[in-house]
């Protein structure tokens, strides 16, 4: 006789065993409708799940997560079944739940096209609508493998030998043909889905991600649960291939990429100015902050990766050499053991602490080639790295500090919307519980002063201390990961980090890890992607051009330029002997801000027309106004 109990608190009594299906009508008449999936006792579960016991339920709908994710989940196992409708002999591999879709993996001699997708995408509809229904079945291990192989299923009997002896075995069936190896949950019937999906794009895949075994065919898709969802998604991703940061790094003349050092920037002359503009922004918000910039080698002896513990963890990602005289070298994939031993430079006492330590540190790390992504993930990078020594007592006001300025710093450069992220100790780490209470309480401070909506990331921090993650919400509602805080006890420590304590005894200080853009590269591409290349003036790599109507207005022109390049102005004056209207489209197709177009009128009244990017309307000035105009516009945004 089971005891139902609701998230509300609300307890129901059964007399016999009950299923989801039952508790949905139980609860009320509309949610059968709209029910999908449940929890019971915290673990997701068919609506024809059997309950005996006592158990703690809630009815999962598609205003929830787990509810969408078992729509997407359906949603592959369809497209799976019509895949193999429509081309028998095509072997099913898996097909998992990912952001904002799914994807399945098919081995298949002919590739798909994207005629094949839209007949894919039919056949999915006419699945759905038949509203096929759902039957779960547990298989035996051997069963399960003689039956897979003799439907020359060879994946799936290759993934069924790899699970484990005591893990069941599930088999969904979708009708009264199709059927797939899942651990479920899922949908009571195929209508449960819904019609707002959309088959998005087909690439290569390594079956297990291995590149010494066979090459599959991977289709992606995605799935909301409205129409309406599913075309401001679409739309999103319509958007976001319109500032596609590579795309509009060509047509601004910022940036390539070539094969022969694959992962590292080539920056043109505009590209470096905007990544030199970032610094010397954030150099000045650290100075009033109280940071001393430093600079270490990027060369350092591998002993020292070894007593950091860097080399034991990170081995594999870094780019090594060896001397004639037979030492080892590592190119730095991070910039903290050097700080320390900067730190470690003179005797250190407690009035010296809170120090705060600045680096614009190049780091490189060997990344996949597979997922390098322009700007986005690189191998050779410049990180704002700060690493601040303190004292127990100092950590939570540090923090509060550090979040705060980190906020400034987003708020500048337009990003309103952030959030948090926040891990607390794992399983396994260094250090003793009261530092880690107090640094966890320090963090969890800090996040509650800025009142920012966060999460928590359960035993997810790092092994030598909690952490928190800044998460940036851009233009067209996408989420970045960019700053971060990490609190560390135990770097300092193994590097032999210590200061004099008010007592006279030699004390090992807290290391604060900061990093606010996390990598500057990266987080231009951000930029570029947020603002759609129309950057903030104050930020453009080139500001203003000067556009002569005709030859005979050239020397007008150059004295404008001069004029606003002695102000500090980045502009440029174009007297190339072609039509005005072709210079206007051409340099509002490499975003620059303002173009001032100067002619007979224009000299007479000492004035310039003003045209700003993205609008058709032009304004007449008098040109010293201009100058004071644009000078208040190239202030930094330091209050």
């Amino acid at each position: 006789m089971p005891n139902i109990t609701l998230p509300d608190g609300k307890k129901l009594n059964f007399k016999n065993k009950i299923n989801g299906l039952e508790i949905a009508e139980k609860i009320s008449k509309s949610l059968i409708k709209h029910a999908l999936i449940m929890s019971v006792n915290g673990e997701l579960k068919d609506l024809s799940y059997s309950i005996q016991n006592d158990s703690s339920v809630k009815i999962i709908t598609h205003k929830d997560k787990e509810g969408l994710d078992v729509i997407r989940h359906d949603a592959a196992h369809i497209m799976a079944m019509a895949v193999q409708e429509l081309f028998p002999g095509t072997q099913v591999t898996i097909g998992p739940v990912i952001e904002n879709g799914f994807y399945y993996d098919f081995a298949r001699k002919e590739p798909f096209t994207s005629d094949d997708l839209e007949k894919i995408e039919k056949k999915m509809s006419e699945i759905i609508d038949k509203d096929v229904k759902t039957k779960r079945e547990v298989w035996e291990r051997d069963k399960a493998i003689s039956h897979f192989k003799k439907i020359g299923e060879k994946y799936k009997a290759e993934i069924i030998e790899s699970i484990p002896e005591n893990e069941e075995l599930s088999v969904y069936h979708h009708g009264d043909t199709w059927h797939d190896l899942c651990r479920g949950p899922h949908l009571t019937s195929s209508k449960k889905i819904g019609k707002a999906f959309k088959l998005t794009k087909v690439s290569g895949a390594y079956w297990r991600g291995d590149s010494n075994n066979e090459m599959l065919q991977r289709i992606y898709g995605t799935c909301w649960s409205s129409k309406k969802e599913l075309d401001d998604y679409l739309h999103r991703l319509e958007e976001a291939e319109k500032r596609d940061h590579r795309k509009l790094g060509k047509e601004m003349n910022l940036f390539h990429f070539r094969e022969e050092s694959p992962g590292a920037v080539f920056w043109h002359e505009k590209g470096w100015t905007l990544f030199q503009r970032l610094i010397e922004y954030m150099r000045l918000k650290q100075r009033y902050a109280g940071y001393r910039e430093i600079n270490t080698p990027e060369l350092l002896d591998k002993t020292l990766w070894e007593k950091s513990g860097h080399w034991d963890k990170f081995g594999d990602l870094m780019f090594t050499s060896e001397t004639p005289d037979e030492k080892v070298f590592a190119i730095k994939p991070m910039n903290c053991p050097g700080c320390v031993q900067v730190f470690n430079q003179g005797l250190k006492s407690y009035r010296d602490l809170p120090l705060k330590l600045s680096e614009f540190g190049k780091v490189h790390r060997y990344e996949p080639s597979g997922a390098l992504h322009g700007l986005l993930r690189v191998r050779a990078f410049t990180q704002d790295d700060a690493h601040i020594f303190c004292t127990e007592d100092q950590i939570t006001d540090e923090c509060i500090t550090v979040t705060k300025l980190i906020l400034d710093i987003y708020k500048d450069l337009g990003f309103s919307k952030v959030f948090l992220k926040y891990s607390d100790r794992p399983e396994k780490r260094v250090g003793n519980d009261d530092v880690w209470d107090k640094s966890e309480k320090a963090l969890l401070e800090a996040i509650k002063k800025t009142k920012l909506e966060y999460t928590i990331n359960k035993g997810e921090g790092a092994f030598y201390g909690p952490k928190i993650e800044f998460v940036l919400r851009d233009a067209i509602g996408r989420d970045w990961q960019c700053g971060t805080l990490q609190v560390d006890l135990n770097l300092p420590k193994r590097l032999g980090a210590t200061f004099v304590d008010k007592d006279g005894t030699k004390k090992t200080p807290v290391m604060l890890h900061r990093a606010l853009f996390g990598s500057l590269e990266r987080f231009i591409g951000i930029l570029i992607e947020n603002y759609a290349g129309k950057l903030p003036f104050w930020l453009s790599p080139l500001q203003a051009v000067v556009l002569p109507i005709a030859e005979e207005h050239n020397d007008y022109a150059k004295k404008i330029f001069e004029d606003l390049f002695k102000e500090g102005i980045k502009c440029e004056v174009d007297l190339r002997n072609q039509k005005i209207n072709y210079k206007i489209r051409e340099h509002s197709l490499a975003k620059t801000p303002l173009i001032l177009i100067c002619g007979k009128k224009e000299i007479s009244e000492k004035s310039v027309t003003m045209r700003k990017l993205g609008s058709e309307k032009q304004e007449k000035i008098k040109f010293t106004k201009a100058v004071e105009k644009l000078k208040m516009l190239n202030n930094l945004p330091i209050k």
